[in-house]
């Protein structure tokens, strides 16, 4: 059987003028790691179907930009830029979602599945939890505990992981679609996966910097793969 396709919607400079698409080179070699075919995905709205049909698996990249007020808390809103990302990612994330079809969200990509699925955004965690340690800040990393029910320990052999953590925004109010997976320390949210759902696991971390480390993380990006290549094989058999 021919590898999987694994699509990976791109970020784009929202903390400039928002011109180029941005993506680390390690998401691509992540999913080759694992035996999976990347592709770079626009923000084009004339090939999300494409990618929705064509595409064995979707991950999407950590970012900052605007969500919708109502997916917010209260009257919050996002402190973050507006991006043409959003529109595009949630019809692709919707498409997957409607055929089961897997995805790996990271950072923004997990808040994107979260809140398609019925979750609530604060803005500024450290207002909405003031007792929360510092969850962005480059170098500094924290310890995540995994529900021992979910697939999460499965597959990374572990019941806990030391992650970083680059993120203001974070998931304030859950709904009961999705399960939290992962807490850090404070109890702030930072895995999630959907139950109904064959691989949807959200990550509130930055896997991708792990690459190429023995990192116990990286079997998140195996098991996307492994779950494409079923899509792949019942694809290729008709």
């Amino acid at each position: 059987m021919g590898k999987p396709k694994i699509a990976i919607l791109m970020d784009e400079n929202t903390s400039g003028d928002a011109t180029r698409y941005e993506a680390s080179k390690t998401y691509f070699q992540a999913i080759a790691d694992a035996g999976g075919l990347p592709f770079g995905i626009p923000y084009l709205a004339e090939i999300v179907g494409t990618v929705v049909e064509e595409f064995d698996g979707l991950m999407t990249c950590g970012g900052r930009f605007a969500y919708p007020a109502d997916w917010y808390i209260g009257n919050e809103v996002s402190l973050a830029p507006q991006s043409a990302r959003f529109e595009i990612e949630k019809s692709i994330v919707q498409g997957f979602l409607a055929r089961d079809k897997p995805i790996l969200g990271m950072c923004a990509g997990m808040q994107m599945i979260a809140c398609l699925m019925g979750c609530k955004l604060t803005p500024d965690l450290k207002t909405t939890f003031p007792e929360a340690q510092e969850h962005d800040k480059a170098g500094q990393c924290h310890t995540v505990t995994f529900d021992a029910d979910s697939i999460l320990p499965r597959i990374i052999g572990a019941s806990t992981l030391s992650v970083n953590s680059f993120h203001q925004e974070a998931i304030a109010a859950l709904s009961d679609r999705v399960v939290a997976a992962g807490l850090a320390d404070d109890g702030i949210i930072e895995a999630i996966v959907i139950p109904d759902k064959t691989y949807v696991i959200g990550l509130q971390w930055h896997q991708e910097h792990f690459v190429g480390t023995d990192h116990a993380g990286n079997r998140f990006f195996s098991g996307l793969v492994e779950a494409a290549q079923h899509i792949a094989n019942a694809d290729s058999t008709g």
